[in-house]
């Protein structure tokens, strides 16, 4: 079964897609909205499309580790992903995804236009990816 990340934004929400063996993460897209309720019918294509079996979503924690304003949008998030879908949801930690995916666009000398058209799917690459190592020490 395959998992997605997502990194949730104001506007935009960056998804990812793992490999079927759990392994890789790749960005997939990034999916814009006016409300969370505007992503029900494009996660719910999403679950059905790739056979989901878990979502990691990314928890915007400050620096210090308290949770702000950004990281209240994405818990309720989960709650309404929650009362739509029956699939193991997974907070994790994101600080500094951004940075690290604003990185790996720098370094695939991708211009300024299409790191911002990237950045939110490559964020949510990033997310996932740090829930699949969390995972894979879980089954060591």
């Amino acid at each position: 079964m395959r998992s997605l990340g997502f990194d949730l934004g104001t506007k935009n929400l960056g998804v990812a897609i793992s490999d079927n063996l759990g392994l890789i993460a790749n960005p997939l897209e990034t999916l814009k909205f006016a409300s969370t309720t505007g992503l029900i019918d494009p996660v719910s294509k999403l679950l059905e499309e790739y056979e989901v079996d878990a979502i990691a979503l990314g928890l915007p924690k400050n620096m210090d580790g308290s949770e702000g304003f950004a990281a209240e949008r994405s818990l309720k998030f989960k709650e309404l992903l929650e009362a739509n879908f029956d699939v193991k949801i997974v907070l994790v930690d994101e600080r500094l995804s951004t940075v690290e995916a604003e990185k790996y666009l720098l370094d695939a000398d991708m211009s300024r236009k299409k790191r911002k058209s990237h950045i939110d799917a490559v964020a949510a690459s990033v997310i996932l990816n740090t829930y699949l190592r969390m995972k894979g020490k879980e089954n060591e």
